[in-house]
């Protein structure tokens, strides 16, 4: 009995911790009504590496480590549609990084566009982006060893990532969900991106029963 009551406290807890971590904007619904296409574009990554490497090194590890996001989410959502309906659909990321280089916007100068630039570029109605700020590289795997003086240490965290999604009309941020990486989140990237987004399932703001509920409300 107390077990299950433990186990029902653990999940709740973390349902709790997944929600305070979720911004949805009060104006999400009248700015998204017409949205029918989302890119994702690569995340800008922050890496802070305890390996002595040069800075051109450090770049080009960001960006693979932003792209590898991306790719993932693509990847999520493609395999997760199948079972659940979302009102939106996900620009093809090869397309989207085409007509980003066409218009010569990369990895490199991406941040200095307007959301609603991008989307005119992109001709789509939002943007998925995000941030990421860790000291390993997903991209090889989160290491999966435990041990205590790690965990006193700090040493079982290793950033955070967040993930947004904004208006393409307006530019308005419309929804965004944080979370910390740490020994729990996953073997690699695509682990990663797949438990977030399932803690984060029941308020992605695109699945059509959340839209026609909220329409009811």
């Amino acid at each position: 009995m107390k077990k299950n009551l433990f186990y029902l406290f653990l999940c709740t807890t973390v349902v709790l911790n997944a929600q305070k971590n979720i911004y949805e904007s009060d104006k999400f619904e009248a700015l998204s009504s017409e949205h029918e296409v989302l890119a994702i574009i690569p995340f800008l990554t922050n890496l802070e590496l305890k390996d002595n490497i040069s800075k051109g090194e450090l770049k080009a590890l960001e960006k693979k480590e932003g792209y590898a996001v991306q790719d993932a989410l693509e990847i999520y959502f493609s395999r997760i549609k199948k079972k659940k309906k979302f009102s939106v659909e996900f620009q093809n990321i090869k397309n989207t990084n085409a007509i980003l280089a066409k218009n010569d916007i990369d990895y490199d100068n991406i941040d200095v566009y307007t959301i609603k630039e991008l989307c005119k570029i992109l001709e789509v109605d939002g943007i998925i982006s995000g941030n990421l700020d860790i000291n390993i590289l997903l991209s090889k795997g989160i290491p999966s060893d435990f041990s205590l003086i790690d965990y006193l240490l700090g040493d079982s965290n290793y950033g955070r990532i967040g993930m947004k999604i904004s208006d393409g009309e307006t530019g308005k941020l419309l929804w965004k969900y944080e979370k910390e990486i740490n020994k729990k989140s996953g073997k690699n990237t695509n682990d990663l991106i797949d438990g977030m987004m399932k803690s984060a399932t029941r308020k992605f703001p695109y699945e059509r029963e959340k839209a026609k509920n909220r329409k009811k409300g």
